[in-house]
């Protein structure tokens, strides 16, 4: 006993000095953050980046577990969550305008002529600055980024030839102001309803199309009811990854530097990839005899000015709007 006891006071001693044991080696921080769309989508993509980027910037400090579709609720739901800060970081789109009015013009009708163009407007420039004004004081929530989900089509079961092809047209529209305002504005009829319900009501003949991003139209399939897509590209649709801002202002500066370069980096990406998804849809659509069409100018000129018309619901509601507009247009 006397012998155990020695030699366990050597191996006591050598741990002392640091010849031997190693330190326990401290957990990682898990960070938590939700998402509404399934794998293998841009903004999931955006999300699984941002954990790889913030664990190789913190050194495993940090561990990002990601909640993609919907699994921990509904927009609404994970955005309350993550502004009372029961989980840390959410990814979600103009949802947030019902915090702060501005957020809605992120997907402003035709105010983007390309993914070129609105990075420019997005990524660190004066547009996302300036619709971000005053957003964090009225939410608990700061923006990290902005990347794009991709521009909206149409998506119909006869072609679009001409502005007459839209007059009457029976078309789904997400439940939002400016988009049914939108629909109505280009002489369309807005059916409001959910996105999963627009199958059922295709093959019920209550709709004729509706109007989404070609990665949506081509993982939902729409082109087996109605395989034609009309490359209008008359709204963009814009996500950000959010995060609780008590929890960022907490951190130390440093390690606010690795969220920030974390998301960056995570925007860039899907930023780069968005065309090449497009074109990979593209293929996916024609390749099952889908048909793509480009509307001609006047087909174009049409949607511009029914969008100019919904940017009256802006003015009503975000006191820097035109600033914002202005500054969009400028970097055309």
């Amino acid at each position: 006993m006397k012998r155990l006891t020695a030699l366990l006071g050597v191996f006591a001693l050598v741990c002392g000095l640091g010849f031997v044991c190693a330190p326990k080696a401290e957990a990682a921080i898990e960070i938590k953050i939700a998402g509404m769309k399934p794998e293998g989508e841009p903004e999931t993509i955006s999300m699984h980046k941002f954990g790889e980027h913030l664990e190789k910037l913190s050194n495993g400090k940090y561990k990002v577990k990601v909640f993609p579709n919907s699994i921990l609720g509904k927009e609404d739901s994970y955005i309350a969550q993550t502004r009372k800060g029961i989980i840390q970081m959410c990814a979600t789109g103009t949802q947030t305008s019902a915090l702060h009015p501005a957020m809605a013009m992120l997907e402003t009708p035709m105010l983007f002529d390309s993914y070129a163009h609105a990075r420019r407007a997005m990524d660190g420039g004066k547009t996302f600055q300036l619709i971000n004004e005053g957003f964090p004081e009225k939410s608990n929530l700061r923006t990290m980024n902005a990347f794009p989900l991709g521009f909206r089509h149409f998506y119909t079961k006869k072609p679009l030839k001409s502005v007459n092809d839209l007059k009457g047209l029976r078309l789904r529209v997400p439940n939002i102001p400016l988009y049914i305002r939108f629909a109505k504005e280009c002489g369309i009829s807005g059916q409001a309803m959910p996105f999963a319900e627009v199958h059922g009501a295709l093959d019920q003949g209550i709709i004729d199309g509706g109007d989404s991003p070609l990665a949506d139209i081509v993982s939902k399939k729409m082109y087996e009811i109605t395989p034609e897509i009309t490359l209008t590209g008359h709204i963009l649709v814009i996500h950000s990854l959010y995060i609780n801002k008590d929890f960022y202002d907490k951190l130390p500066a440093n390690e606010k530097k690795w969220f920030d370069e974390a998301a960056r980096l995570a925007a860039d990406y899907v930023w780069k990839e968005m065309e090449k998804i497009d074109k990979e849809s593209e293929k996916v659509i024609l390749a099952n005899k889908g048909h793509i069409s480009t509307p001609d100018k006047a087909f174009h000129d049409h949607m511009v000015k029914a969008a100019e018309q919904t940017w009256n619901l802006f003015r009503e509601t975000v006191p820097n709007c035109q600033e914002i507009l202005d500054s969009a247009a400028a970097l055309r």
